[in-house]
């Protein structure tokens, strides 16, 4: 029934304005679209992103978004010259760490955070 349909997350943040400059400045999505002073909409290859005020703003402790990205090492570099801080887990069955990226059995992935702690992650195969 719904895989005919595009599917779009939303991620809750504290701070509309903070949130903006990070997703079109430092990740390089365009915002689409505003509704009022509550929801941003960034377009994201084929989808979309909501960003939305709430005071639940960061409080999901699992990845929230997911970026495939054909390049990881070069993406990596390139947001953390952009002020990106990547998160590093200790506990991480199969998947083992060099640097910021950790690798599984044709599988690379960086983890990293949004202003309001909303966890974000990139993959590449």
């Amino acid at each position: 029934m719904l895989n005919q349909h595009d599917a779009t997350a939303n991620l809750a943040v504290k701070d509309l304005g903070r949130a903006k400059a990070f997703y079109t400045q430092t990740l390089g999505l365009k915002q689409i679209d505003a509704e009022g002073e509550e929801v941003l909409t960034f377009q994201s290859g084929h989808s979309n992103l909501n960003v939305y005020r709430s005071e639940f703003a960061g409080s999901n402790q699992a990845t929230a978004v997911t970026w495939n990205v054909p390049d990881i090492e070069d993406t990596v570099k390139t947001l953390k010259s952009k002020g990106v801080t990547f998160e590093h887990y200790d506990d991480m069955p199969g998947l083992s760490r060099s640097g910021d990226i950790y690798a599984s059995d044709g599988m690379k992935v960086a983890w990293f955070k949004d202003p309001d702690g909303n966890i974000l992650n990139l993959v590449s195969r």
